[in-house]
């Protein structure tokens, strides 16, 4: 982390998990154990716990983030939910280009990019995630796929709205399979996805960025992830649906 150049953000993907009875009874566990966090707190919670969690973290440091949206404003795109429509609950980000998402729902960068458009449109607030598969690793081609994912995922953005986008780095090989890349791997990642943002704008813009790791970030690994340079917080997967786990991660920010 380097808090003097940008933010440093704890980012809670709760995935397809939790009731609304369920929600509320982590989100009343996590406001007093995050309460004092240095760094921004999201909760990225399913559709269905939207209203829910706006409205229970109302006056708290902890903001709500939906999962996905649509690049469409209406229209006949069954299952679907628009941009407007989280701006109109009063969400502030929005989770995409998610690995679960592109895998099994057929996402692409450029769809990403698509979804990402609206939602600045609509004054949403992005985390773009990015990463490799353990075959693209493999063959030694990282490199050029986050390259690709990150230039794709960012065209037509401009430098100014880069203020409102966090680039979260997952290695599809690290989600939800207990394995991690290690501290350096993880911190070479994301310094090239800096440069490659630098590329594309300009070294002020890419200093400027949030840059998260996410990959089986946990209370245990968090402390030694975070201290690396390049890595400015965490996008947690099955850690975050548990409150005093989350709250750990939280704090190995300080």
């Amino acid at each position: 982390m380097n808090k003097n150049l940008r933010k440093t953000v704890i980012a809670g993907n709760w995935k397809m998990n939790n009731t609304r009875i369920e929600t509320k009874k982590l989100i009343s566990e996590l406001i007093p154990l995050v309460k004092d966090a240095s760094c921004e707190v999201i909760i990225g919670v399913p559709f269905t716990n939207l209203e829910t969690a706006i409205e229970m973290t109302k006056d708290t440091n902890i903001k709500v983030a939906a999962q996905n949206c649509h690049w469409a404003s209406s229209g006949a795109f069954t299952g679907e939910i628009s941009a407007a429509m989280l701006k109109e609950l009063g969400v502030e980000y929005v989770i995409l280009g998610h690995s679960e998402r592109r895998q099994y729902f057929g996402e692409t960068s450029l769809t990403v990019n698509q979804r990402l458009r609206a939602a600045l449109d609509n004054n949403l607030k992005v985390i773009m995630c990015v990463g490799e598969s353990l075959s693209d690793r493999e063959s030694g081609i990282t490199q050029n796929v986050v390259a690709i994912q990150t230039k794709i995922g960012l065209s037509n953005i401009t430098k100014q709205e880069m203020k409102d986008i966090i680039i979260a780095y997952e290695p599809v090989w690290a989600i939800g399979t207990g394995k991690t890349a290690t501290s350096d791997q993880a911190n070479e990642v994301n310094k090239y996805i800096r440069e490659v943002i630098a590329s594309i704008f300009d070294k002020e813009t890419a200093d400027k960025t949030t840059i998260q790791y996410g990959g089986s970030m946990n209370a245990k690994n968090a402390d030694e992830l975070l201290s690396k340079e390049d890595i400015d917080g965490g996008l947690i997967g099955g850690a975050s649906l548990k409150s005093e786990d989350f709250s750990k991660i939280v704090f190995a920010t300080k």
